[in-house]
């Protein structure tokens, strides 16, 4: 299993990025994904999640209206659109998948993609 995430770069304040993460080594239709981030001395915060196919998002109340979450089966990639970004959203970006099973909770990780916003 391998997610790797891209697209993080420094932005302005009110600025957009796309960000996206290519699966490989599974079944990528089969499994619910998400998208958590980390900033610079905090801990983890969980921003979005997206069901196997694609149809039912739920976002962290902090992006909700400014992220949208995307899939693209065919490609196995994940996406993140980010709008309106705010220097509060910078932090390193993870792709996660969660496991099939409950208690597995997110079984792999990408090393993430670093988006820095500037006031």
């Amino acid at each position: 299993v391998q997610l790797v995430e891209s697209g993080g770069d420094l932005v302005q304040s009110g600025g957009s990025l796309r960000l996206s993460c290519t699966a490989s080594g599974f079944s990528f239709s089969d499994y619910y994904m998400n998208w958590v981030r980390q900033a610079p001395g905090k801990g983890l915060e969980w921003v979005s999640g997206i069901n196997r196919a694609g149809g039912s998002r739920g976002y962290a109340d902090s992006v909700e209206g400014r992220f949208t979450m995307s899939r693209d089966t065919a490609s196995m990639t994940l996406y993140l659109q980010l709008n309106n970004l705010q220097p509060e959203d910078s932090a390193r970006y993870y792709c996660t998948r969660e496991g099939r099973y409950n208690g597995d909770g997110m079984d792999y990780w990408g090393k993430g993609t670093v988006v820095t916003v500037s006031s």
